[in-house]
């Protein structure tokens, strides 16, 4: 799309265009790689709403069916909620756009993102990244800009700059980077055990790529960007932060430093309610009563920071290297197919596992082309009695979403394949209690309850959040800790919460949330080698519990029996219109499931064993091939002079030729069986044109346990010496007979008994051009003959 402003991103084929569209938005910008194009707009609002505390920022990403030229589906034909995409995308752009507004800046901003048009090979979501990078960028609004966004995957050992849908199937990598031009500001994303230095070397190439991006960010900021505005920082009222600090400096100390966090809560609601009353008693009611909640965040934050990065002491007792207590148990529930119980500190998750077919798994929208389906699904649900709280329930939000879908695909890269465990598998993570990293303990127990449930996974996979605390100097970090199993309040007042999940081998999913402006890729490293060494250790704990997946599944579990055939028998196991199928279903109570891949594979699902067999027996039945040596209960379908057509599979035939019905002299076919006889029946020999030598006399031997001995054919007799046989012209294999047919047969034949005499006609020559077979070739010639001889009419 062409506007009055527009940049190129050198080498990866991205497109920045901005001042034609949408002008009234504080920035906008429309953002092409190929042919697929998203608008985004940034807007700030000029005013704060009336008791406004906190900062609203609301980053939506919506996809449009029109896009790809499509109707949405459903009665209305328009856009509804948006998918688990969309909030995906939008909780991908928010995370590093979040932590570079000013502090104390609170005015609403809405960063909105509109897929224009869709190539289906180019994703949308690191398009919305960038555009919203430029379109806060070049507007008024303050931020401390710009970024850039790339992902990077690995295919056959080579690092690839933002990979097609179709590239992406082929990769081990999915990493999604975001940085500055200095630090790295987030990522996210999975790979399939990738070794700790491998990804790091991913790391610094993500690093290299984005500096394109910003680079051209800031020139089309210089051609076409506005000055920030000043706009009113929310600030606490010094008189009021320093009666806090004299009121309740010491104290708070006293009252964070508890082991529970629900007793570190009570005491610290009932100092600032104790300080908050001396305040105004103090300052009158005059005062604004945000400014005391606004001082004791200020206060809190120095408590835990300066303690840790001090004597490295934190509120619950632990090093920065401690792990809290871990508890783990499995199968804790009757009648589900898994089940675990996750304990980490304060933190609970319960996960149950679900094993369907096929026909269970997700659908997909797709509107942007990638996969149209998936078969493993992570669903994680976090109710407010998780915090002790009261608050909104109902369907899921965007936190629960985001962490279901971080946990899902960190547990995907050891989920077996379909052709090898073709089972839909359905994990539902339901936090119990969360004090920090709920999430990992869903990948945690996730993994517990597929073992539980028997699923053959490839590795187990475990999962810790590392954060940190941090101290700047000249703009740079001077010192800082690494803190290994992060705690809610450590979480909300330090500077990074940096989940990694892995097996022993490598890293299977990532994310990297921060509260400062970047993190140096050095202590980005540093901390993914300590979150190592923690999750060892919970894999420690966790095989402790659960050595392996269970050796069967639970017998609450249902079966599948996957059975292959040749594809040219789909259509014959369908049936007209379904016929065969429906039919099958009907009669063994099982589920039948045919791959759409063409492949020839068919899955068959009950939990009756005795449904899976009879399914199973009625699909061979008519998708089978007779085989050698295999004995058959038939059906006689026609019956010949020479022994009878018995059908062995439906529209499978082979012959029992006569001397092969009985064990004694058959004269006629009819002596031993009739149409629509059964007949049990052994395969004897299969010619190369498939043709079935069947054996009734074979079957019945076979039954009485004496050995089978094939008929064999008659010796061709010889016949020898034959002599003169009455001047047939010599060789019968040489010239014709006696010469040319229309003279004599080649001599005087032998007496008949009586002489036939003369005939009393003349038949006269014949008419070679004519001759009753019709036309021949040769002008009607019978043989090379040269010339027709006449027909004596006596010469018989």
């Amino acid at each position: 799309m062409k506007q009055q402003y527009s940049v190129e991103v050198e080498g990866l084929g991205i497109t920045i265009a901005s001042g034609s569209i949408a002008r009234q938005a504080n920035g906008a910008v429309t953002i092409q790689k190929g042919e697929t194009t998203v608008l985004i707009t940034a807007t700030a609002a000029n005013h704060l709403r009336p008791d406004q505390d906190f900062f609203p920022l609301t980053v939506d990403y919506r996809d449009k069916f029109a896009a790809a030229g499509r109707f949405p589906g459903g009665y209305f034909k328009r856009e509804g909620r948006p998918s688990e995409k969309e909030i995906l995308t939008c909780r991908l752009c928010d995370r590093p756009l979040r932590p570079l507004f000013p502090a104390g800046f609170i005015n609403e901003v809405q960063v909105l993102g509109t897929l224009l048009s869709t190539d289906l090979m180019n994703e949308p979501d690191i398009l919305m990244v960038n555009g919203a990078s430029a379109a806060v960028h070049l507007s008024d609004i303050p931020w401390n800009g710009p970024i850039g966004c790339v992902r990077i995957g690995e295919i056959n050992g080579q690092f690839v700059v933002n990979p097609t849908n179709e590239e992406q199937f082929e990769s081990r990598l999915d990493l999604i980077y975001v940085g500055n031009e200095r630090d790295m500001m987030m990522i996210e994303g999975s790979g399939d055990q990738i070794p700790e230095a491998r990804f790091f070397e991913a790391l610094d190439f993500a690093h290299a790529q984005v500096q394109k991006i910003i680079a051209a960010i800031k020139q089309l900021h210089s051609q076409c960007g506005k000055a920030k505005r000043e706009f009113k920082l929310q600030q606490p009222d010094p008189k009021v932060l320093e009666m806090c600090v004299q009121l309740a400096g010491e104290k708070l100390a006293k009252a964070v430093f508890q082991d529970k966090k629900q007793d570190r809560e009570k005491a610290v609601d009932a100092l600032k309610d104790e300080t908050a009353k001396a305040v105004e008693a103090k300052l009158g009611a005059a005062y604004d009563k945000n400014d005391v909640r606004l001082s004791f965040e200020i206060l809190q934050e120095k408590v835990y920071r300066e303690n840790i990065l001090k004597s490295g002491k934190r509120v619950d007792g632990r090093g920065p290297n401690d792990l809290r207590a871990i508890s783990c148990d499995v199968g804790v529930l009757p009648r589900v197919h898994g089940s675990a119980l996750f304990q980490r500190g304060e933190t609970q998750g319960l996960v149950i596992t679900t094993l369907g077919t096929s026909k269970d798994a997700q659908e997909l929208d797709g509107v942007t082309g990638g996969a149209r389906s998936k078969s493993f699904i992570l669903h994680y649900n976090f109710p407010p009695s998780s915090v002790g709280e009261t608050g909104r329930t109902g369907s899921p939000g965007r936190r629960e979403i985001g962490h279901g879908a971080l946990a899902e695909r960190s547990l995907l890269p050891i989920i077996p394949a379909e052709d090898e465990f073709p089972y839909s598998v359905r994990l539902v993570s339901e936090i119990m209690e969360s004090n920090g990293s709920t999430s990992m303990a869903s990948v945690c127990g996730g993994c517990l309850a597929l073992m539980d449930a028997g699923v053959p996974i490839i590795a187990p996979v475990a999962g810790i959040s590392v954060g940190l605390v941090s101290k700047e100097a000249n703009g740079k970090i001077a010192e800082y800790r690494i803190l290994t199993d992060i705690i809610g309040a450590e979480d909300h007042f330090g500077d990074m919460d940096f989940k990694v999940c892995g097996t022993r081998e490598g890293i299977t999913g990532f994310q990297l949330d921060l509260k400062i402006h970047g993190l140096p890729l050095a202590i980005a490293k540093e901390a993914i080698l300590q979150n190592k060494e923690a999750r060892i250790k919970i894999l420690d704990i966790m095989q402790a519990a659960q050595n392996g997946p269970r050796p069967e599944l639970r017998d609450t579990a249902p079966r599948i029996v996957s059975v292959m055939i040749d594809p040219e028998k789909i259509g014959m196991l369908i049936g007209p219109g379904g016929k065969n199928i429906k039919r099958i279903v009907e009669v063994s109570g099982a589920q039948i499931d045919i791959a759409e891949d063409n492949s020839g594979r068919v899955n068959i699902f009950s939990n009756n064993q005795e449904s899976l067999a009879r399914a199973k027996a009625e699909i061979d039945a008519i998708t089978a091939e007779i085989e050698l040596g295999k004995t058959y209960k038939g059906i006689v379908r026609s019956i010949k002079e020479f022994g009878a057509f018995v059908e062995c599979l439906p529209g499978k035939e082979g012959l029992v030729h006569v001397s092969e019905l009985a064990d004694f002299r058959v004269n006629r076919v009819e002596d031993v069986c009739k149409l629509g006889d059964e007949m049990l029946v052994k395969c004897i020999g299969i010619d190369d044109k498939g043709k079935c030598r069947l054996s009734r006399r074979a079957a019945i031997m076979e039954q009485q346990g004496i050995p089978y001995t094939p008929t064999e054919k008659p010796p061709s007799r010889d016949r020898g010496d034959r002599g003169d046989r009455g001047g047939r012209g010599g060789d019968r294999f040489g010239p014709p007979r006696g010469g040319d047919r229309y003279g004599g047969r080649g001599g005087d034949r032998p007496e008949r008994g009586h002489d036939r005499g003369p005939r009393d006609f003349d038949r006269g020559p014949r008419d070679h051009g004519h001759d009753h077979g019709g036309d021949r070739p040769n002008g009607g010639e019978r043989h090379s003959s040269p010339e027709p001889v006449p027909t004596d009419g006596n010469n018989g």
